[in-house]
């Protein structure tokens, strides 16, 4: 069966729910029931394998959930979407019939992976959802996107947040800056983001998929149980059918830029305000980089190291102590005085090191 789930033509938003894992009938049937009587989901979605980070923790029910998934589908007719990491889970997919297909983020990282699921599509039209990679790298996701669009097939994005290292209030932090890029490099190519495994946690959804709304995707993949309390995976990142129509009311839906007219004079006003600002930023910043030059020859005369710690601590001191004054957040000021400061090292290393080659 092939559905154009990324026409344009198809419901925008596209709303994808199901709960996390696929764990009996009942859960499954009674799930689908209550999305369709929400009268706002386009897909079910529900893990029949599920790979897990560490061994032990409940990996799916396998092939057996596909069977609860076909009855659900008849029940309710909404077309169902499973996860698959590999070529076989491809084949047990198509033999059941599924409907949409989506890679899962520790499976895209891995190109060998990725080729061989796209070459047992080959032929089909079975449309395929590509989670972004585990890590920020965008040319593992793009990579994948273009490995399915190679054989024809139809594809979408979908945004479920990166992994890392420091302490952080999401699962997987949006980093709202990549799935942009990927979207300004493939604007024809439909982004849904996944606020559940950004958050990791129910009370932060609302807010996570109205960023991504104001942000211009193309629709929401939000995890539903009948008892999400009980939930053999992901458990606190799942709502009720019940909880997800109320959230889908409360949400704002506005505008795409398509709808944008020449006419509108104010909005054009204020986006020339902002082009003459950056344009000042740019100045003011290259102005900074000539005084940085100056800074590395006079390191390089007097025998001085680049890095200076006492003098890179005083600067980020003095940009956080103003950010509440400027209205802006310690996050955007360290990653700007960071890039700032990169960028300040390279001048200085060229300048420092020229004629050493």
């Amino acid at each position: 069966m092939s559905i154009h789930l990324f026409d344009t033509d198809f419901h925008n938003p596209l709303i994808i729910s199901g709960p996390c894992s696929a764990e009996t009938a009942t859960q499954v049937m009674d799930t689908a029931i209550l999305l369709k009587k929400t009268g706002k989901v386009h897909l079910l979605r529900a893990g029949v394998w599920k790979p897990r980070t560490k061994p032990g923790s409940f990996e799916g029910i396998g092939k057996a959930g596909f069977a609860w998934l076909t009855d659900a589908k008849k029940e309710t007719g909404l077309p169902v979407a499973v996860e698959v990491g590999n070529v076989r889970h491809v084949e047990e997919a198509l033999l059941n019939d599924i409907d949409v297909l989506w890679i899962g983020a520790r499976t895209t990282v891995n190109p060998f992976l990725v080729q061989e699921i796209a070459d047992a599509l080959v032929g089909t039209s079975t449309p395929v959802l590509i989670k972004n990679p585990i890590n920020p790298d965008l040319d593992l996701w793009i990579g994948a996107l273009e490995r399915f669009r190679n054989i024809g097939v139809p594809v979408g994005l979908v945004h479920r947040g990166f992994s890392t290292y420091s302490v952080s209030e999401y699962r997987n932090p949006p980093m709202w800056h990549l799935p942009l890029e990927v979207k300004r490099r493939f604007p024809e190519i439909k982004m849904i983001c996944d606020p559940s495994h950004i958050s990791g946690k129910r009370t932060m959804l609302k807010k996570i998929a109205q960023t991504s709304i104001d942000l211009d995707f193309d629709g929401l993949m939000i995890e539903t149980h009948i008892n999400p309390d009980d939930a053999w995976s992901d458990a606190k990142q799942q709502i009720t059918p019940q909880e997800l129509e109320f959230l889908l009311n409360e949400l704002v839906w506005r505008k795409g830029n398509s709808e944008i007219t020449e006419n509108n004079s104010q909005l054009a006003k204020l986006r020339e305000q902002i082009n003459q600002i950056d344009e000042e930023l740019l100045t003011l910043i290259g102005q900074r980089m000539k005084v940085a030059d100056l800074i590395g020859i006079y390191k390089k005369e007097n025998n001085i190291t680049i890095y200076q710690a006492e003098r890179w601590n005083e600067i980020l001191y003095r940009g956080l102590s103003g950010s509440t004054m400027h209205g802006l957040s310690e996050h955007f000021i360290r990653n700007y005085f960071d890039a700032i400061h990169l960028e300040s090292i390279e001048h200085q290393n060229r300048v420092m090191n020229e004629g050493n080659k």
